[in-house]
């Protein structure tokens, strides 16, 4: 469709669009001036966040892009912000400040998954909104979201479009109807909330180590820090025509290694510690025994080593560095250098410092590439800026050796996650809501309920079929009229005939039988009964000494007893204890079924943690609902009333 823009095809990619909002026709030499001069502003006010910024692949970046396809002129840039997701989220932050700075300018950003601000509002999207007509509808306008609606009815709203709009209608609409296209608060916030806390955010994202490194590259990072990203990923994507370059070091010589501190984000540190390398004998670099305290500082300097050199090494051999420019002869340096010394960039530090001069120097690598960089002039490569550092920088290597005092390192716990930080991290992906205050119905639960309930079910006799759960009130019994049902079969298949049994009795039958008889009938019932009383004495008899043998075991002493728990009582009298001392060790005191069985349940349903198991689902099957365990303190166990 003309006027709109394809889908970014490349993979970890986010691409940015800034229209100027429709105004007065201008002519196109004069719009892509005046767009020009918004890149520079933009730059420029933005470098103090920007400047400092360490980026996985690729930097923000603004150029001009002239109109094409119904789509108008605009700013446009593309980040490969490859496995460091900060940077896509840094990115929209920027955007949406940008709107806000400049809120003549419409922004619109997405990468490869498509409209991934949609993706991250999922839970509060529309019904009507989906893939298929979310093109052109999503914006940032003076620093807020918006989102072209649709009509609930076509022609409803006659400045709503049906279908997906083209880029000059949406920009239209933005600017004709801005309070009616503001997308909802639930939406807006779930974005804001993923970009909270920049820049602050910035310095967290952070981590610093010692590296036992040569000379050289400690020099280029100390000018240049963002250098070491590049370093990272050369190492990380490494492939054996890389290694060739790393059986024989030229650049970085081994015997010039020094221990210095480095600045990483977590993203690169975590990709160098992760990978397990060991180097060619016949480069020259040895790592000490795993023990060793400082083992780990020559891991990650070979490792960065290793880096660099594939850098350079990708670099021709007739490179000079003429293509570098001197920034301090644009017009546009002096305005960058005032922004610069406004928003505090040098950080109070004093003029000519060394300090200030390693700021200043990374200063005007950054206007070289981001303000004052001609769209004709070729890329410089991170290993051609490393040569050309490795040249013009004066560096003793006695004199780097001499600085002992390093900052101490970073702890890289993170690296290792708790389960309960894992659970905390899916919970603030999720946007958890809080918890909700405590009914008062749960407050006063009534633990009887359940030891009733297990009683009901113990108490049933179960049949062939298995054992029948307590039902609730509301659930009728299912009934079975014998008698009907044969009456039913009667009528169908006729009376039955009349059968006569000849063995059977009639009641002259009955009375002629001996009252002997009877009497022997009777004694004989009476015997049964005094057998079986006997019977259960002796069991009785039997269980109470195996109650006796384990009452003194661990598996009695598991069980709380009837005496533990008066003991508990504020209201138990002194004689009582006095009464079941005196009563000897032979007595047995009687468990507290009711304690015991609430006790066991709730342990069980505590270790469930929230899923499905056999305690729930027996209660739940029983019609017993228990209240979630808000408290996260070991508590003692339950008294039951």
């Amino acid at each position: 469709m003309e006027g709109n823009m394809k889908l970014v095809t490349v993979e970890d990619t986010v691409e940015y669009r800034l229209f100027l909002v429709p105004g007065e026709p201008r002519d196109p030499e004069q719009h892509k001036k005046i767009l020009q001069k918004y890149i520079e502003r933009i730059m420029i006010q933005f470098a103090p966040v920007l400047l400092p910024y360490i980026w996985q692949n690729q930097p923000f970046n603004l150029k001009y892009k002239p109109g094409k396809g119904g789509v108008p002129a605009h700013m446009f840039g593309t980040t490969k912000f490859g496995d460091n997701i900060e940077d896509e989220w840094f990115i929209v932050y920027i955007v949406k400040q940008i709107t806000k700075e400049f809120p003549e300018l419409v922004a619109r950003i997405e990468d490869n998954d498509g409209e991934f601000l949609l993706i991250e509002a999922a839970d509060f999207l529309p019904k009507w909104l989906d893939p298929d007509n979310s093109a052109n509808r999503v914006f940032f306008y003076r620093g807020e979201l918006c989102i072209i609606p649709v009509p609930r009815q076509p022609g409803a709203v006659s400045w709503l479009p049906t279908t997906p709009p083209a880029i000059p209608q949406a920009l239209n609409i933005i600017s004709t109807h801005p309070e009616k296209i503001l997308a909802s608060e639930s939406i807006r916030a779930a974005v804001n909330r993923r970009i909270k806390g920049y820049p602050e955010k910035i310095q967290a994202s952070l981590h610093r180590a010692h590296c036992f490194l040569p000379a050289g590259i400690a020099a280029v990072l100390k000018q240049q820090p963002r250098l070491v990203a590049a370093g990272v990923q050369a190492f990380y994507l490494r492939d054996p025509i890389d290694l060739r370059a790393c059986r024989v070091f030229k650049t970085f010589l081994p015997e010039t290694r020094i221990m210095t501190s480095v600045t990483f984000t977590k993203c690169l540190y975590a990709q160098l510690m992760q990978q397990r390398f060991m180097p060619d004998r016949r480069s020259g670099y040895r790592l000490p025994p795993p023990s060793h305290p400082q083992y780990r500082a020559h891991e990650l300097g070979m490792k960065l080593a290793h880096g660099f050199e594939i850098l350079c090494s990708r670099c021709s051999p007739y490179f000079s560095d003429s293509k570098i420019s001197p920034v301090t002869t644009s017009p546009l340096w002096a305005g960058f250098l005032d922004s610069l010394k406004k928003n505090d960039y040098f950080k109070g530090l004093i003029e000519g410092s060394a300090q200030y001069q390693e700021r200043l120097e990374m200063a005007k690598n950054y206007f070289q590439l981001s303000v004052n960089c001609p769209e004709s002039s070729p890329a410089i490569s991170p290993g051609e800026e490393i040569l050309t550092l490795l040249q013009t920088l004066p560096f003793d290597i006695e004199e780097l050796k001499k600085e002992a005092n390093l900052p101490p390192e970073d702890d890289d716990q993170w690296l290792d996650l708790s389960p309960g930080q894992l659970d905390q991290l899916l919970q603030d992906a999720a946007g958890k809501k809080e918890p909700e205050p405590i009914s008062k119905e749960e407050e006063n639960y009534d633990l009887t309920q359940v030891s009733k309930s297990m009683k009901a079910f113990i108490s049933k006799v179960s049949t062939h079929k298995g054992a029948e759960l307590p039902r609730e009130p509301s659930e009728a019994p299912i009934t079975f009229d014998a008698d009907s049902f044969l009456n039913y079969f009667d009528k169908i298949l006729g009376p039955r005939p009349h059968e006569s049994d000849s063995d059977d009795l009639d009641e002259e039958d009955f009375e002629c039988l001996d009252s002997d008889d009877d009497l022997d009938f009777k004694t004989q019932e009476l015997g049964e009964e005094a057998s079986i009383k006997g019977t259960l004495n002796d069991l009785k008899s039997y269980m109470a000494q195996m109650d006796r043998e384990l009452a003194h075991t661990s598996i009695g002493k598991s069980f709380t007893t009837q005496k533990q728990v008066e003991s508990l009582s504020p209201t138990t009298s002194n004689n009582s204890d006095e009464e079941d001392s005196g009563a000897g060790g032979s007595a047995v005191v009687p468990v507290d079924v009711d304690l015991n069985l609430v006790s066991n349940i709730l342990e069980s349903y505590s270790s469930q943690a929230g899923l499905a198991g056999p305690a729930s689902n027996l209660l739940q099957s029983m019609g017993v609902q228990l209240p979630d365990n808000t408290d996260l303190r070991p508590t003692s166990k339950p008294t039951v009333g």
